[in-house]
């Protein structure tokens, strides 16, 4: 990508920004974005809105199973949950954030997955009974592993609309900006 991904520009603002502004927005009482490559870089871009900072991920090359992790470790003691958001899925939308939630606190499984016209995708919930696991994964294994053990932990969300999408090249980059009729800066 040239540059860490988290920060390629969009609307003005790094990438990662709109994922923790979302995240703001859903009204998540603890936000935690975990950095890995250039963390310090990352970390200096964004603008934390009270109640979050940053948990740096030393292992972030031995894949996101570690930074999963991380964000369990310095999550507070008494959080209930944890919701996965992912850095370069910057149109993650407040109210599917709100809808799993929601579901959870209705009683629904320990792992719920927003769907999107049925089809799985994030933000991923995970009840707090699952991190111990979660925390003993290794590579890029992630809660998708856990779930293919014990499909019945797993509960989706319909939130509809398209799903976010992950911005992993140059050309999704692009794509992303025209479509939102935006320019890099």
């Amino acid at each position: 990508m040239g540059s860490p991904k988290q920060l390629l520009p969009l609307d003005g603002r790094p990438m990662l920004q709109h994922v923790v502004d979302a995240a703001a927005a859903a009204g998540l009482p603890d936000r935690l974005p975990v950095l890995g490559h250039a963390a310090a870089q990352v970390a200096a871009a964004l603008v934390l809105p009270p109640g979050a900072r940053t948990v740096v991920n030393p292992r972030h090359a031995e894949g996101q199973s570690t930074s999963l992790a991380a964000g369990l470790a310095a999550a507070p003691p008494g959080a209930g949950a944890a919701l996965v958001l992912l850095g370069d899925q910057p149109e993650v939308r407040p109210d599917a954030i709100r809808a799993v939630v929601a579901a959870r606190v209705a009683g629904g499984p320990p792992m719920l997955r927003a769907a999107y016209g049925g089809r799985p995708g994030h933000p991923v919930l995970l009840d707090r009974s699952l991190w111990p696991e979660l925390a003993g994964l290794r590579g890029d294994g992630g809660a998708r592993t856990l779930a293919s053990r014990d499909p019945s932990a797993l509960g989706l969300v319909e939130v509809g609309g398209d799903p976010p999408e992950d911005v992993d090249t140059p050309e999704d980059h692009r794509r992303l900006l025209l479509r939102r009729g935006s320019t890099p800066g």
